[in-house]
């Protein structure tokens, strides 16, 4: 793959390769040698991150292949300054870089555009708050703002709100020289948290480590909520053996998901 450009079209996304984490970190310190094959290596064993990441945009209209290259694009970035020496999951910093990008992207080509007219109040409404401020000392109402350029107070709203710049919740607000706090820290919300949904990428690159019988046991187990005698009837094995192959696969799984 060359490094500036991504082809999906007729790959077959179910034979992409998944690279354990001291697979990772060894191809990380080549391509930081200087070894240009072990970035084209990192950059394919980390397409499927891509795909995660891009079914979070696919009720934005847009083009899947498009996203996913924009997607490569954040991964590359997050390939060439990933720092071995932080003790991160390259996936837990990845994420962030390649959701920022798709997102650039987006705003970058969103076909609304913000017309004169209502440019022109936001504007006179930002002149008219500064003048406010400087003769009251204090920040004024939109109340008060409207009633200065005699316009009703939705005409105001709407106009301020029509020229705020979108920012990305994977903005950095801080940084310590440590990892950087972005302004999705500063948000709570409990029906869709991220690290909820880095936690479900790391279920699912543990699951492609398994063998196929483990999967399937655990899918019936814990996702279609059969018993483990229900189990072992639709696989042919007794309970014990369902029992025992459950606590391995599940013993590897943990192995993977806290590693490194």
């Amino acid at each position: 793959m060359p490094p500036n450009k991504v082809e999906i079209c007729g790959v077959n996304t179910a034979k992409l390769p998944v690279l354990s984490n001291a697979k990772m970190r060894e191809l990380l310190r080549r391509m930081q040698a200087g070894d240009t094959k072990a970035r084209e290596e990192l950059i394919q064993g980390n397409l499927r991150l891509v795909l995660s990441v891009i079914q979070r945009f696919n009720n934005r209209g847009e083009y899947v292949d498009d996203l996913f290259q924009v997607g490569c694009i954040g991964l590359m970035k997050a390939i060439d300054n990933f720092d071995l020496s932080q003790n991160v999951k390259f996936s837990t910093y990845a994420v962030p870089m390649i959701i920022g990008e798709i997102r650039r992207y987006l705003r970058d080509n969103n076909p609304l555009r913000v017309s004169r007219s209502l440019r022109d109040i936001a504007y006179k409404a930002l002149q008219v708050r500064d003048n406010l401020i400087g003769r009251h000392g204090k920040e004024p109402t939109v109340a008060e703002i409207a009633e200065e350029l005699n316009l009703p107070r939705e005409e105001v709203v709407f106009a301020l709100d029509a020229i705020q710049e979108p920012i990305s919740l994977f903005e950095p607000i801080y940084h310590d020289g440590g990892d950087p706090i972005f302004v999705m820290d500063q948000i709570g919300d409990e029906k869709s948290l991220d690290s909820q949904w880095l936690e479900e990428i790391s279920i699912r690159e543990a699951m492609a480590k398994l063998t196929e019988r483990e999967r399937m046991i655990l899918r019936l187990r814990f996702f279609e909520g059969r018993t483990q005698m229900e189990v072992a009837e639709e696989i042919g094995v007794s309970q014990a053996q369902v029992s025992r192959l459950e606590k391995t696969a599940l013993k590897h799984m943990r192995r993977y998901i806290t590693a490194g």
